[in-house]
C-alpha cells in the first residue's frame, strides 16, 4: 500500500519562493543601472538565494 501525500504545502513553498524571487529580481533590475546579460544572471541567483533565505526566515519565526 502507497501512501498519499498532499501536493499543497509543497505548492504553497514554490509559490512562496517564486514570489519573493520575483520581488528580489525586481528590486535588483531597479537598483541596477545597465542592464545586460551578466547582470541579469548576477541578479537571477542574488534574487534566487535570497529567495530561500527569505523563506527560511519566515519559517523559523513561524516555527516559534
Amino acid at each position: 500500500m502507497t501512501r498519499r501525500t498532499d501536493p499543497r504545502p509543497l505548492l504553497r513553498a514554490s509559490a512562496e519562493l517564486l514570489a519573493w524571487w520575483l520581488a528580489l529580481a525586481l528590486l535588483w533590475l531597479v537598483f541596477v543601472t545597465s542592464v545586460d546579460t551578466l547582470e541579469r544572471i548576477v541578479g537571477a541567483g542574488c534574487a534566487a538565494v535570497g529567495a530561500v533565505l527569505a523563506r527560511a526566515g519566515r519559517r523559523a519565526v513561524r516555527w516559534r
